[in-house]
């Protein structure tokens, strides 16, 4: 397929960056983009219809008969920290109990008197709850929003989806959507994703929403590209999720991608049950509605910190100013929880989640039915030439020594054929050893049981819920060769708004720096955690990036047009040059 060449205006490129909980979307010559509440409620069909709607801050696992316990003793595990780290004076902190700690608004409910069929963003979130409308977050932890129930199919959440950002594009960018042909389309995805989900969004960008062409790029990446930086472990700190990966030259080690299911979300819930436990003055609260959820979090933004030299009780106030609701004012006294809440985020235990997969690392492709050369017809095809290679040799040799020829080589079928043993290197990333498996006898057996072996070591792994700190660990270790570590180490980006506490820099500094390996402490000069690169707002730096790669020649020969995308689907996404370190079809 000829690809167009001409350079792109950069004013006709959009740069769209989905989260759980927020839209950012702009051309790529804004400053900055345009940022919305990426949810929307939807006016019910049939009068009496039961009202459903997604949660902000509950999660499962939360309410499992041993979440008290574990909390506890997480808890127990922060305490210990903050008493054997000494303030800059060398004084110890004064722990204050939760026993210590007890001793005008104009806000207004969003106008439907049109009844419109949907709410997009600040809008949706300010629906009476009174109101027949359901409450829909289509994005959850880097993947589509599917669940049992209503609005949770596939083809809802992506339906949800196109309706957002139509309404984004309209309403706040002021583009036609019949002005979109003229227009092209950079998505960031995160390092582990839902390959299908991607295909699907993809689908809709170019054939449901209809722009000429798209890019689909990781965020890590991205947010190289926006921090202006060459090499770094970049660690994404979400509102529901936490990703990790190391970044080199551009490219990303598909070894040392993880994402860990817990963020600023899980934050906020945390703190609200420390608060509780303090004896919070704002009784009727609850995670299970939204404006309360919004409080929770601006409360958690306001008064939390990882500075150890605030120490002793501090009194707070605060304000509940709700629709229909007069203004009241709120007098709180708090201790060590402001430190506590955000420290659940290196003792994820303190969470208190139980039975949920905690972390998640980077699996094989599943395979796509549309595309006939994905990456198991290319492991299969390669395993093939081996076994000819493999079987050539031996004829050659035996012939030479007058032995007659070993049984297996004539034809018969290989004892670890792919088509046998597809279902278990299907789930695990092997890299360059992927034919491995393909020698035949003893080799064979004795080969199939390391992969088996590694299968039940990444279950095991991916069942702890590992802390930042040592999720970076473990992602640095992951690299090939020292020297990349090296690199890794002397540079941590930290974006997303996850982190946004004071003190948070420092914290994690020390934090790496005292559980690194010895034999790196001599190597690397200095560990450089970044978590506000060139004074930019980390929550959208990915976005920034994105807006970057938009106007580089190189990317001239990495859009998907749509017409190719009609035509061939998936398989247009290996015609052309692979996208920077991944080739497109290994995310779908």
């Amino acid at each position: 397929i000829k690809r167009l060449t001409s350079q792109i205006q950069a004013n006709f490129i959009v740069v769209i960056h989905p989260g759980s909980k927020s839209l950012r979307m702009g051309r790529a010559t804004d400053t900055l983009p345009i940022t919305v509440p990426q949810v929307i409620v939807r006016r019910h069909k049939q009068p009496g219809q039961r009202r459903y709607e997604d949660q902000c801050l509950s999660r499962e696992g939360l309410n499992a008969a041993d979440s008290n316990e574990q909390r506890q003793n997480g808890l127990k595990m922060v305490d210990q920290v903050i008493w054997s780290k000494k303030m800059s004076s060398g004084v110890r902190r004064t722990p204050v109990s939760a026993e210590q700690v007890r001793q005008t608004g104009d806000e207004s409910w969003t106008n439907k008197t049109h009844q419109p069929e949907y709410l997009v963003g600040e809008e949706a979130l300010y629906v009476n709850p009174a109101d027949c409308y359901s409450i829909h977050w289509p994005v959850c932890r880097g993947h589509l929003n599917i669940h049992s129930g209503p609005g949770g199919s596939l083809t809802a959440a992506l339906a949800d989806l196109e309706t957002i950002w139509s309404h984004a594009l309209q309403k706040l960018l002021e583009i036609p959507l019949k002005d979109l042909k003229y227009y092209r389309c950079i998505l960031l995805i995160p390092d582990i994703c839902n390959r299908q989900h991607v295909k699907e969004v993809v689908n809709m960008l170019l054939v449901k929403i209809g722009f000429s062409a798209v890019v689909v790029h990781q965020e890590s990446v991205c947010a190289m590209f926006g921090s202006g930086l060459s090499s770094a472990c970049v660690m994404d700190v979400g509102d529901l999720k936490t990703s990790v990966c190391c970044v080199e030259d551009g490219v990303s080690h598909r070894s040392s991608r993880l994402c860990l299911a817990y963020g600023s979300s899980d934050v906020t819930q945390c703190f609200f049950w420390l608060m509780q436990r303090a004896g919070f003055p704002f009784r009727e609260c609850q995670l299970g509605n939204k404006l309360e959820c919004i409080l929770l979090q601006q409360l958690k933004e306001s008064f939390c910190h990882l500075y150890q030299d605030i120490s002793g009780l501090q009194d707070h106030e605060f304000r509940t100013c709700f629709p229909d609701s007069p203004v009241l004012l709120y007098q709180l006294r708090l201790g060590d929880e402001k430190l506590q809440a955000p420290m659940a985020l290196f003792y994820p235990a303190a969470f208190g989640i139980v039975g949920q997969k905690m972390t998640s690392l980077l699996h094989r492709s599943q395979g796509d039915a549309e595309d006939a050369h994905d990456e198991h017809f290319l492991l299969t095809t390669q395993s093939k030439q081996d076994q000819i290679q493999l079987s050539t040799s031996s004829k050659a040799t035996t012939d030479r020594k007058l032995f007659p020829k070993p049984a297996g080589f004539e034809g018969e079928p290989n004892m670890c054929d792919p088509s046998e043993k597809g279902n278990l290197t299907r789930d695990l990333d092997l890299g360059h050893a992927q034919s491995e498996c393909l020698v035949g006898g003893a080799d064979a057996e004795e080969t199939l049981s390391a992969l088996l072996s590694r299968k039940t070591a990444m279950t095991q792994f991916e069942g702890k819920a590992l802390g930042m700190d040592k999720a970076i660990l473990h992602s640095i270790d992951s690299c090939a060769s020292d020297e990349t570590k090296r690199k890794m180490y002397s540079c941590i980006l930290v974006v997303g708004g996850g982190l946004l506490f004071d003190g948070a820099q420092e914290f994690l500094q020390h934090r790496v720096l005292n559980k690194m390996p010895p034999s790196f402490r001599r190597l690397v000069e200095n560990v450089n955690v970044i978590t506000r690169q060139k004074d930019m707002d980390p929550r959208v730096i990915a976005w920034k990036g994105g807006a970057v790669l938009a106007c580089l020649d190189t990317t001239q020969e990495l859009w998907i047009h749509q017409r190719e995308w009609q035509r061939f689907g998936v398989q247009c996404s290996v015609s052309g040059p692979p996208l920077s370190g991944d080739v497109f079809v290994t995310w779908i």
